[in-house]
């Protein structure tokens, strides 16, 4: 069996990985303000709970695509769950996915607003205009430039969290007591069901592009190593994050930007600077959304792919720019992380019995037939 790892792949690829789950709603702190930190210490259980159950899914999604090497990534969701069901998923996602680009170019439009008092629309269009240009070059290119990003972005991510703690590390027990009192955003009616709703329409996200990306690893080895160690370095960032916005709960409530404040707390500055990263976050997720809608219906570098491209990228601003951001975030991200859930539990299925190939279990299969 092929073993080789290339250890500059093995971070491009955990790179890639994180780049595509910062997005809007983590660099800016709303999502995880609504997930985690809303819920205090239960919320951070909840983020263990999240960085388990992600090693699992990307580690599975992208050694699958590096094992079956789909003529359609979208077609992993049919090895997963039968064709019916597949199919089902498979529609589903682009969906979700093409209203996901809608929250990014929202959330472009509320950091640029926030803090420049720029005009949304000023922020959503610049934005859009850079994804469709990346998404236009290919997934080669897109995983090279968005792999190098991320990176960057979590560690500065942890940093500011980590700042927010040592400035007042007893806000964190003050956040917590406080949380009762606040009229917090928050994902579901308790920490499991937001753990389990954050995971689910991170797989929605992550499913085909991950398997796209399986398909260029040089050794199955390499595509697992690659994809538990982003899913680690991830919810490690989502975790400090969460308790540098319980630290100053108080004060964060209530903004369409949390990390924002965070950064001006520290210095202005900083808050600057920061607003241009959470743009680079927005970036790096919304380029790979966009391309995941466009591939799944026409074949790349195609003048199909490009046309297809300029048409979604332009409906997605016209309707990511008359919504406002925490709200899109709250009802997307919910609503489909719950579908996303069903997913899950058809994969530990197929998981536990051990098929890798074949047909999946006859309940499932008659589940699928309705």
């Amino acid at each position: 069996m092929d073993q080789r790892i290339s250890g500059t792949k093995v971070i491009t690829f955990a790179g890639a990985f994180i780049a595509f789950l910062i997005g809007s709603g983590f660099a800016t702190g709303q999502e995880i303000l609504q997930y985690f930190t809303s819920y205090g210490y239960w919320g951070i259980a909840g983020a263990l709970v999240v960085m388990i159950l992600l090693i699992y899914i990307v580690v599975a999604f992208i050694t699958v695509g590096y094992q079956e090497k789909f003529e359609k990534p979208s077609d992993i969701f049919a090895y997963f769950c039968g064709k019916p069901l597949g199919m089902f998923f498979d529609f589903f996602s682009i969906i979700f996915i093409y209203m996901s680009f809608m929250v990014m170019i929202a959330g472009a439009g509320a950091t640029l607003n926030e803090h420049f008092q720029l005009s949304p629309m000023a922020g959503g269009i610049g934005m859009a205009i850079l994804v469709m240009i990346t998404v236009c070059l290919g997934l080669n290119r897109l995983v090279e430039v968005i792999g190098v990003i991320g990176p960057v972005i979590v560690v500065l991510s942890i940093a500011l969290g980590l700042s927010a703690i040592l400035k007042r590390p007893e806000g964190i027990a003050e956040g917590n007591a406080l949380l009762p009192t606040l009229e917090l955003k928050t994902a579901s009616t308790n920490w499991l069901f937001a753990a389990g709703s954050y995971v689910g329409f991170c797989m929605l996200w992550l499913a085909t592009f991950m398997a796209a990306m399986g398909a260029t690893a040089n050794s199955r080895k390499e595509a697992a190593l690659g994809g538990a160690l982003g899913a680690v370095a991830f919810s490690a960032a989502v975790i400090i994050v969460a308790l540098g916005l319980l630290a100053n709960i108080a004060q964060v409530n209530g903004t369409e930007i949390p990390s924002l404040y965070l950064a001006h707390n520290l210095h202005p500055l900083l808050a600057t600077g920061f607003s241009l990263i959470i743009f680079a976050g927005i970036y790096t997720t919304a380029v790979p959304l966009l391309w995941t809608v466009v591939a799944r219906f026409t074949k790349e570098k195609s003048s199909n792919f490009v046309i297809l491209t300029v048409v979604l990228t332009a409906i997605g601003t016209f309707i990511g720019l008359r919504v406002p951001f925490s709200t899109m975030v709250n009802i997307v991200y919910v609503i489909n992380g719950y579908v996303g859930v069903l997913l899950l539990v058809l994969m530990l299925v197929k998981t536990l019995a051990g098929k890798a190939k074949g047909p999946p279990p006859e309940w499932i299969a008659r589940l699928g037939r309705g």
